[in-house]
């Protein structure tokens, strides 16, 4: 069930990526009309889309080197929501003293952070024996 969400949302990142980014600033920001976009911002989001398309379906080779980047972005929006928030603008846009975020966005920056941790700290499963390597002689 999550796996076709996610592949819709990542491909409408790829196919629409200024769409998503507009709808999210009228989500997230008080004056969502004042933030002008770097230009790396877009293919940025683009290339995340094709990422996770890559993920869903490489998931479980890639398991293992996508938790220590959730665990790394997600201890600083935990600890420091605001400050990761301000770099985050800062990277994709180029007035980011002008924009101003919703009075949500700052408590959910850090619940994503520690929803991030959880899933990075989280054990996973365990290996099954079909999922266990057999060499033969």
């Amino acid at each position: 069930m999550l796996r076709p969400l996610l592949l819709a949302l990542a491909a409408i990142e790829i196919l629409a990526p200024d769409r998503l980014v507009t709808r999210g600033e009228r989500l997230a920001f008080e004056n969502p009309d004042v933030g002008r976009l770097r230009p790396w911002t877009l293919p940025l989001a683009r290339l995340e889309g094709v990422t996770a398309i890559w993920l869903v379906r490489n998931r479980e080779a890639a398991w293992p080197g996508i938790k220590p980047l959730l665990a790394v972005l997600g201890l600083p929006a935990a600890l420091q929501p605001r400050a990761f928030l301000a770099i985050a603008l800062e990277t994709a846009y180029e007035n980011p003293d002008a924009i101003e975020p919703k009075p949500w966005v700052v408590p959910f920056t850090r619940v994503l952070g520690l929803c991030y941790l959880a899933v990075a700290l989280w054990p996973g499963r365990p290996e099954s024996p079909s999922d266990a390597r057999i060499d033969h002689p």
